[in-house]
């Protein structure tokens, strides 16, 4: 009895498992023969119909312990269920594609990926499969940036790399210019996430990590901005746009004084940089350091002394100062001696004003406001006969 018993056993094991085993390969017959079958003659609705059986009977054979790790079950399960997206776009029918279920791509990628790590019998297929699936995805992902419709490129283009990572690649081409396309389509999260796994691999060197910073920065994550910056510096310490995109989160976050630490810092790596000297000066106006702020701007323009941006904000700054200077003094109580001190601290300020402020208007010389803060300034100084000429030529804009 017992040796039947164990005879009859055997028996239904085996009938069990050539069941799972028939399902398998009733599914490669369904894809291979049928599916691949109709789509070569143009037929879509007979290979919808193939791909839909092929997908009844791998999910029984996935399902089962006798098939569901097999390499041959797991490698057309990538295929049956990547195939629903391409029939799906090719017939422009979302509710085939929705057949396979909403995660039909997660699922063949992660079948692909598992397929590929349980055995080598498979490789070869995965490894040309995951790339021929890429390969079509390419002319979909450029037709919807050229029409514009990047966030939808950067969907597409961003998949081309997922079915990479199902072989163990970093596709790098085709996560950057996912990450473009969700810049311009201003999904800033998820382009800096693009962007970080470019970076991680060394793909553009410093100019991943800056791109990264950015975008995060710019979907307000000034954290994660912060740590893939503080990240690319570890790689590229002397990396002067890495700096500069520093002080960018710093000046985003309102930490004026995080920024020109780290401005200093770029300077002392770029010293004949003029913007860098420009962007300390406007740091420490915000800062309130007067005299730092008018050295900065000052260096600037030693560096380039038609520099448009630092003639226009150190006249600015100064005739600020000015103003400041004359405002502190008239609430110094009566008699006090500082008040005539302060005055004359205010005049040198606006005469300073003049130089920067001069040499503007001759190169932008439309500026209707710089013209009439020019007549302000003679005008307080008892220069009436230059007063009244920037006067006449401010009232002469429309």
């Amino acid at each position: 009895m017992t040796k039947i018993s164990a005879i009859a056993g055997v028996c239904l094991f085996s009938t069990v498992a050539l069941a799972q085993k028939k399902n398998e390969t009733s599914a490669a017959v369904e894809f291979k023969n049928k599916y691949q079958m109709s789509m070569a003659t143009g037929d879509i609705e007979n290979a919808k119909k193939a791909l839909i059986a092929a997908k009844g009977f791998i999910d029984l054979a996935a399902e089962h312990p006798e098939t569901k790790e097999s390499p041959k079950t797991l490698y057309y399960k990538g295929e049956i269920y990547s195939n629903f997206l391409f029939v799906g776009m090719q017939a422009a029918d979302t509710n085939f594609l929705k057949l396979a279920g909403e995660d039909a791509l997660e699922v063949a990628i992660a079948a692909y990926k598992k397929g590929f790590d349980v055995s080598d019998k498979y490789d070869k297929d995965i490894k040309d499969a995951v790339y021929q699936k890429r390969a079509m995805l390419d002319p979909y992902a450029n037709m919807l940036y050229k029409n514009e419709m990047f966030k939808e490129a950067g969907e597409l283009y961003s998949t081309q790399a997922e079915f990479l990572t199902a072989v163990s690649e970093i596709d790098t081409t085709s996560l950057f210019n996912g990450a473009l396309c969700y810049e311009k389509g201003n999904e800033f999260i998820k382009a800096g996430e693009n962007y970080a796994k470019t970076a991680a691999v060394g793909y553009r060197g410093a100019t991943s990590y800056v791109l990264a910073s950015s975008a995060y920065r710019k979907g307000g994550d000034s954290e994660k901005a912060k740590a893939i910056v503080a990240e690319g510096r570890k790689k590229y310490p002397s990396d002067k746009d890495l700096l500069l995109e520093l002080v960018n989160i710093n000046i985003d976050a309102g930490d004026a004084a995080g920024a020109e630490a780290a401005l200093n810092e770029a300077i002392s790596k770029d010293p004949n940089n003029k913007q860098l000297h420009y962007t300390i000066g406007t740091i420490y106006i915000d800062l309130k350091q007067n005299d730092k702020a008018e050295q900065a701007l000052n260096k600037a323009l030693e560096i380039d002394g038609d520099y448009i941006d630092a003639l226009y904000q150190l006249g600015a700054h100064l005739v600020t100062w000015a103003g400041d200077t004359k405002t502190a003094a008239n609430q110094l109580k009566f008699g006090d001696p500082k008040y005539n001190v302060m005055l004359a601290e205010a005049d040198d300020l606006y005469k300073r004003a003049l130089v920067p402020l001069e040499k503007y208007i001759t190169k932008i010389p439309e500026d209707k406001d710089v013209l009439n803060i020019l007549f302000q300034i003679h005008r307080s100084l008892g220069n009436s006969e230059k007063a009244l000429e920037y006067k006449k030529r401010a009232d002469a804009i429309k």
